[in-house]
């Protein structure tokens, strides 16, 4: 494919945002270039008639992928996980999903990535933390209390299969979808001395540079006093 022919993968995106940071290392690992269209969601520039126009849901992330005469919009980050692996963007020698033979591999792996995109990410949002404040709720135990679950699960069905990371030895989507989750369970107290198997996936893949780089503090919509330049 020439040049003047790339598409362009234009993300919408909020730094902390843990289901951004999904993309965002998955771009990395599969050397996708991104164009970065910043959401500020304390400033409700999600809520916006013209965020609303390119995503219905005023949701983060959206990537917006553009053609010579064609426009696409995914608006999910999973989906944008599974388009990467399915089309021929960036480096298609990486690959985050075993190979199609193995089958159960790779619904093993569906099954930890929606673990965490189904069951604790959503209602854990920042949408629903503030109608559990709303009703008289503590939002921080709420909170704690779904990951503690979630990961607790996660930590039993993936310390059977799991290797160097979440499946085997071979970096995957689950690891790609784990990290962010762990960053902001660390944010709510969570104690993942209890989940050795988690523990030491966690901190692997952060030793990774796509990890790294994706991390919420170093974003360049990360306030001055977040950042880290290492």
């Amino acid at each position: 494919m020439s040049p003047a022919l790339e598409p362009r993968f234009i993300l919408y995106t909020y730094f902390r945002s843990t289901s951004t940071a999904r993309v965002r290392t998955a771009a990395i690992l599969r050397d996708i270039p991104l164009q970065f269209r910043y959401i500020a969601i304390p400033k409700s520039e999600h809520l916006t008639e013209s965020y609303e126009s390119i995503n219905p849901n005023l949701t983060v992330p959206t990537l917006v992928i553009q053609n010579a005469e064609t426009e696409v919009h995914i608006r999910q980050s999973i989906a944008i996980l599974e388009y990467f692996e399915e089309s021929k963007a960036g480096n298609t020698n990486i690959q985050l999903m075993p190979p199609a033979e193995d089958i159960a591999g790779r619904a093993h792996v569906r099954e930890l990535v929606q673990l965490i995109a189904c069951d604790i990410q959503p209602p854990t949002n920042q949408r629903i933390l503030k109608r559990v404040r709303a009703i008289g709720g503590s939002a921080e135990d709420w909170a704690y209390d779904i990951m503690n679950a979630g990961l607790k699960a996660f930590e039993s069905m993936a310390a059977p299969l799991a290797g160097t990371y979440s499946y085997g030895n071979s970096l995957t989507l689950a690891d790609v979808v784990l990290a962010p989750a762990i960053v902001n369970a660390l944010r709510y107290g969570v104690d993942i001395e209890q989940y050795p198997t988690i523990k030491r996936i966690y901190n692997k893949v952060m030793e990774l540079d796509a990890f790294k780089l994706a991390d919420w503090r170093h974003q360049e919509d990360t306030p001055v006093e977040f950042q880290q330049v290492s």
